[in-house]
């Protein structure tokens, strides 16, 4: 039994609000779960949905003005993980709706308006707290299976 994948470990990664640090985000949740050996479609999904928490700060909370912080939290406790990613820019009026499918704030950048449906489709949970002129924080789950577990090991 290993034992390094039973306890608990955080890590905070604070970046530019700039779409290239998009990228950093997902190698940086990558390395962070290798510990637990998720098998190669959870890992996607984890990056995926990572992806887009991220660019919906950037792109979203502070209109892609560089000038601005997007944190992300990262913690593993056992199996499960939790990712925060956090921004404090304009925040969200109107949550449910940015929740539905196709719901987008810029059409004129001709967003697809699937960032909410697209974490939700590949994590366990996703919670969203935002206050308008404060920021957003989306907090999403995802218990990580074993790779080792799928094939017997």
């Amino acid at each position: 039994m290993q034992t390094h994948n039973e306890g608990k470990n955080k890590t905070v990664l604070e970046m530019e609000s700039r779409s290239c640090n998009v990228s950093l985000a997902r190698v940086m949740v990558a390395a962070f779960i290798a510990p637990v050996d998720p098998d190669v479609m959870e890992l996607s999904d984890i990056k995926t949905a990572v992806s887009e928490a991220v660019t919906n700060a950037i792109i979203h909370g502070y209109g892609e003005d560089e000038a601005h912080i997007v944190r992300m939290t990262l913690t593993l406790s056992g199996r499960l993980l939790t990712v925060e990613v956090t921004d404090n820019g304009i925040g969200i009026t109107d949550i449910a709706g940015a929740r539905e499918p196709l719901f987008t704030t810029l059409p004129e950048l001709e967003r697809s308006g699937l960032g909410f449906t697209v974490m939700e489709s590949f994590m366990d949970t996703v919670d969203v707290i935002s206050t308008p002129g404060v920021g957003t924080t989306v907090t999403m789950t995802k218990d990580i299976k074993s790779n080792g577990a799928e094939h017997g090991a």
